[in-house]
């Protein structure tokens, strides 16, 4: 049996050229066609995905080969395109950039390669002529199984730079050019120090949307770009267990979400939910109180250093938080959630906001970039996810840091040994009392099989 999906992946040359705007213009614009679009996110980005749900009207999700494996990746796009009538897949970095620097792993490349998906190439064509034709050249060369069948120039000048680019793609055969978007096309999306500002219906209006949409209108063969999509061709009939369990409550997890809490994958919770978690939302910046009957807490990544003087105010509810820990019910806690059990957060202007004090150090946000990149956990003790000795896989991206090892102070201890992919030697990382876990590295449940359902197991023995 086959499906017969179309898809696009729209991918650059590299990072900043623009195609996380080529993205979200496509969608738009073909949603607004009446089109049911599936779109997709290469690698672990929180913050891209908000936009192209907004746009799409439907969750966007991650495909990230190295954390979570072919069959995976293959099962989740299947599963999630099969009902809409085109998928778009926007690309990660430069199209081969991944996670090793000689092997396409963690690319778009290895993406696009797995669903034999057609790749629309993003170029920023400032300043060049004929030297497209040769960067063009390089990329579509460089790996036989991946299929670049067509060119979008942006950053591009008059309508004679675009005839000159695209008489310079003919003349040495090479694809064609499927849009050119003048300098200014795109309305500026808002960032922070993270990327992006992440999306709700305020930051991307409908006239944002129908900006985007009319540029893509404008200049783009939008036809030429469903008619590539739809030559796209059958997928192989792929299964996935964990997209097959019934749906059973067992549980009951109170899930932070709101403009402070929101970074999570919409297939962990998925999964959380197939192993028989019941989720429930609730705000840490304006409920009084985590909700009742709760058997255990997910606090995921987020702003909470945008938010820090609300949550902190908030007095109730860290009460609520220290009680429900104090219970001896489980806690996870990623990042922005290992930043909320802290002591508190000092913020860059030298603030400092009291928050739960869990963790017995705070957490101070820097200037610069603190860690970014893919990590590979190994558990150093039985854990919410797994006995010891178990791995799993993820990213660290944050600018803050805890001011301290919570170790240290022997009533916390190390709850992972982390490998980062340019580490020369694995580190602790991690924290663990009782069943609190707190962590900067965001996993993906994928990439151990059976980790749901072991948090689950733990859940229930509570």
């Amino acid at each position: 049996m086959s499906n017969t999906i179309p898809r696009l992946v729209i991918a650059g040359t590299n990072s900043g050229v623009g195609k996380t705007s080529v993205a979200l213009a496509l969608v738009s614009a073909l949603r607004r066609r009446g089109l049911r679009v599936q779109p997709f996110k290469v690698g672990p980005d929180y913050l891209d995905p908000t936009y192209l749900s907004v746009a799409a009207g439907r969750p966007c999700y991650n495909l990230d080969g190295w954390m979570t494996g072919k069959d995976y990746v293959c099962s989740l796009f299947v599963d999630r395109a099969r009902t809409a009538d085109i998928a778009v897949v926007e690309g990660v970095m430069g199209l081969f950039d991944g996670s090793d620097p000689v092997s396409g792993e963690g690319s778009t490349a290895e993406i696009a390669a797995w669903l034999d998906a057609p790749v629309i190439l993003v170029v920023n064509v400032h300043g060049m002529a004929r030297s497209v034709a040769a960067a063009v050249k390089g990329y579509a060369e460089l790996d036989p199984t991946v299929k670049i069948v067509g060119v979008v120039a942006n950053q591009s000048g008059s309508e004679r730079h675009s005839a000159w680019l695209n008489e310079s793609l003919a003349a040495f055969g090479l694809p064609e050019l499927v849009a050119a978007f003048p300098r200014g096309s795109f309305p500026e999306l808002p960032r922070r120090h993270l990327g992006l500002v992440t999306a709700d219906n305020g930051i991307v209006s409908d006239a944002v949307l129908t900006s985007m949409a009319d540029a893509m209108e404008q200049h783009a063969n939008v036809d030429k770009m469903v008619s590539i999509a739809r030559s796209a061709a059958d997928l192989a009939e792929y299964g996935c267990a964990e997209f097959d369990k019934p749906h059973v409550r067992i549980v009951r997890v109170g899930v932070s979400k709101d403009a402070a809490f929101h970074f999570y994958y919409p297939d962990n919770l998925e999964a959380l939910a197939q192993a028989g978690c019941e989720l429930i939302e609730f705000s840490p910046l304006t409920d009084s109180a985590a909700p009742n009957g709760l058997d255990a807490l997910y606090l995921g990544g987020g702003y909470p250093e945008e938010h820090a003087e609300q949550l902190s105010a908030n007095l109730p509810m860290l009460d609520s938080i220290r009680r429900f820990a104090a219970s001896g019910r489980p806690i996870y806690a990623e990042c922005g959630g290992l930043m909320y059990l802290a002591q508190g957060i000092e913020t860059r202007d030298g603030r400092r906001f009291e928050l739960v004090g869990l963790l017995p150090h705070w957490t101070r946000m820097l200037d610069r970039l603190r860690s970014l990149g893919y990590v590979e956990v190994t558990l150093l003790q039985d854990s919410l996810f797994g006995r010891r000795g178990t791995s799993l896989r993820g990213h660290e991206f944050h600018y803050s840091e805890l001011v301290d090892d919570p170790a240290a102070s022997g009533l916390w201890t190390a709850a992972y040994l982390k490998s980062h992919r340019r580490a020369l030697s694995p580190e602790p990382e991690g924290f663990q009392r009782g069943r609190v876990l707190a962590s900067y590295v965001h996993t993906h449940f994928a990439s151990r099989p059976g980790a749901a359902e072991h948090f689950v197991s733990v859940c229930r023995a509570v």
